[in-house]
């Protein structure tokens, strides 16, 4: 019953704030509430202020004692959801397939179904001595991602 509240709460907000979606939720035994958000413009502070006024004003601790815990994506988490590959285009990401290949380059499309990346290498020449840089890419489906992080520059 407390779930199923607190997440009519949470859908509430986020229908209110198109631009935000939900990556993870979970209520732990403790009645603590964790929620992950990500958006299309990336989440700001108020963002989550937004969402955990939504649940926290509309909940009785007189009723339910518990805390709230509302948090963004951090750069370092891994992409679980297509919607959250757009906003990365023009970053390396780094991509395992359920093949147990691991591909690492620029993300420079995304549609429904998959994600394209590039990247530069060095192979032998094709003929005589040396290398030459040559541009590879791959086109991953999104079913096939095991998983995806991106990849980021010091």
């Amino acid at each position: 019953m407390f779930k199923e509240t607190v997440r009519n709460l949470l859908d509430n907000a986020l229908n209110e704030r198109k631009d935000l979606f939900l990556i993870d939720f979970e209520i732990l035994s403790d009645n603590t509430i964790r929620v992950v958000l990500d958006g299309d413009n990336g989440v700001l502070v108020e963002d989550c202020i937004f969402v955990s006024r939504a649940i926290e004003h509309n909940l009785d601790r007189e009723e339910q004692d518990f805390s709230l815990e509302v948090t963004s994506a951090g750069a370092t988490s891994l992409l679980v959801l297509p919607r959250q590959y757009k906003k990365h285009v023009g970053r390396n990401l780094e991509v395992r397939t359920l093949d147990g290949d691991e591909v690492i380059g620029e993300l420079t499309k995304v549609d429904n179904q998959s994600v394209l990346l590039k990247w530069k290498t060095r192979e032998p020449k094709p003929v005589g001595k040396g290398k030459v840089t040559v541009t590879k890419e791959a086109n991953i489906a999104f079913d096939n991602i095991k998983e995806a992080k991106v990849k980021i520059k010091f």
